[in-house]
């Protein structure tokens, strides 16, 4: 065991810990078994190792201008510096995580995130040069591996630097489940069905249609994703405590960006005003809703497409058989990537409604809500790529349409008859469809009987092309 001290008392650590006195605080206070996201943890690594890097240079900056004997700071040296380089990048590859204490749920505004890294860091590095952890005097949580950094602006810029990989996965995952919408758009297009409006039959369509809708959803989905990573590229690192810059050299300001910018390989830029991006998460609360109404076409295609294989409809649609449906009742199969895809989606609205409430708890110059804001957002992105892959994988590619039974079915709906009423008018195509009811007779059947309409025109009408042609023409009701 080790003792370590703070201003509050001291606290026994295991001899070998990685982690310190204030992730340990941490962990009483926050009794919460919810882990904190990995990519989080990564990006907080990524992000010290640009602010060693940068001090480093600032450093070699200094002594440049003044020389090494009149120094107007008391710089790290360079051996300790690179142990914190080396260790800070070994935490942006996932070393270490075990070591992370910290619950997802938390008070704080992500100090005690902060905290636990900063031990990590600062412990692994005096592991590097041969010495023991919690020998602070050497290498210092606070005075060495938080090095002109602040919860404030570390913290919120990598969860950003974490979300724009994970933003752009779904991008292309989207896009790939559009593109098999888009497959079987013209695979089923020949392929009539009636069209539902309030869960009644309505009037005629086909499923190219049909699919076609949901292509067209993704399409703006895939759009709006990609603007949502165009809002998470502006950070506010190096804007210290409230974006004022407040104890951070202006030359490590102007620098550090650009530095972690070079790291991720990714086309971050620094806020204009800092303190905006520490202080106001409406960009985040807007990448929420973008990602809420992807969840919603996810749903909505989800269910429509469980509502069609369902015994209840019995229409021609068949989706694929992914697993035992009952412990109980032998050769049941149940719709289980649909309703895992609902269930993530009602998942995605909750924590929506999460992150637009907390955000607006920005009281004054800082949030204290952030790193549940952040875990909710991360966990709606991750769902989302999850709810896409199974979605296309396990039940869109493998969707079959019978198109003899949809042809049977479709002539046989009353509702068909609405395109007539152009031809015919609504009280002898209502008189049709009644007959249809009655007897049930599909409409040629009907017709013969009551004599509406010359069959061959029935007939010409009635192909499933003409019926989803868009309007008419006076020259098509002369004819």
């Amino acid at each position: 065991m080790r003792t370590e001290k703070d201003f509050l008392g001291e606290i026994e650590i295991p001899g070998d810990a990685l982690f310190g006195i204030h992730s340990w605080r941490a962990v009483q206070n926050f009794p919460d078994q919810t882990p904190f996201s990995l990519e989080w943890y990564q990006a907080i690594g990524l992000v010290k190792l640009a602010c060693y890097k940068t001090y480093k240079a600032f450093k070699s900056e200094a002594i440049m201008a003044f020389g090494v004997d009149k120094l107007p700071l008391d710089f790290i040296d360079d051996t300790h510096l690179d142990a914190l380089q080396k260790a800070a990048e070994e935490v942006s590859r996932g070393l270490y995580f075990d070591s992370f204490r910290v619950p997802a749920v938390q008070g704080g505004a992500g100090t005690s995130i902060n905290m636990n890294l900063n031990e990590i860091v600062a412990n692994v590095a005096l592991r590097h040069l041969g010495f023991e952890p919690g020998q602070y005097q050497i290498i210092d949580p606070l005075q060495s591996a938080n090095i002109y950094q602040s919860t404030n602006d570390v913290i919120p810029t990598a969860l950003r630097l974490a979300a724009m990989p994970m933003l752009r996965t779904l991008e292309e995952q989207i896009n790939k489940t559009r593109r098999t919408t888009e497959m079987l758009e013209l695979r089923f297009r020949d392929i009539p069905r009636t069209a539902f409006t309030q869960l009644q039959e309505a009037v005629p369509s086909n499923y190219g249609r049909l699919f076609a809708a949901y292509s067209d959803a993704l399409s703006r989905d895939w759009w709006r994703v990609s603007k949502a990573w165009e809002r998470m590229k502006t950070v506010n690192l190096g804007g210290g405590a409230i974006g004022t810059g407040i104890s951070v050299p202006r030359y490590f300001i102007m620098n550090v960006v650009q530095q972690l910018k070079d790291l991720a390989q990714l086309p971050i830029s620094r806020a204009e005003n800092p303190g905006d991006v520490t202080s106001n998460l409406d960009s985040l609360v807007e990448v929420s809703a973008i990602l809420k109404a992807h969840a919603v076409n996810l749903e909505k295609m989800s269910n429509d497409l469980r509502l069609l294989a369902s015994d209840i409809t019995k229409t021609p649609v068949h989706i694929p058989a992914q697993q035992v449906g009952s412990s109980m009742m032998p050769g049941k199969v149940n719709p289980v990537i649909a309703e895992f895809v609902i269930s993530i989606a009602h998942k995605i609205y909750a924590n929506d409604g999460l992150i637009t409430s907390l955000s607006a708890r920005s009281d004054l110059e800082l949030n204290a809500y952030l790193p549940l804001i952040g875990h909710a957002l991360l966990e709606n992105i991750k769902a989302l790529i999850a709810a896409n892959q199974s979605l296309e994988k396990n039940m869109l590619a493998g969707i079959e349409i019978d198109a003899e039974e949809a042809k049977s079915g479709f002539y046989k709906s009353p509702s068909i008859t609405t395109a007539l009423s152009p031809f015919i008018g609504y009280h002898k195509a209502a008189e049709l469809a009644q007959e249809m009811k009655t007897g049930g007779l599909n409409i040629f059947e009907a017709n013969q009987l009551l004599q509406l309409m010359d069959p061959d025109r029935l007939q010409e009408l009635m192909q499933p092309a003409n019926l989803v042609s868009m309007g008419f023409s006076l020259k098509e009701i002369q004819s």
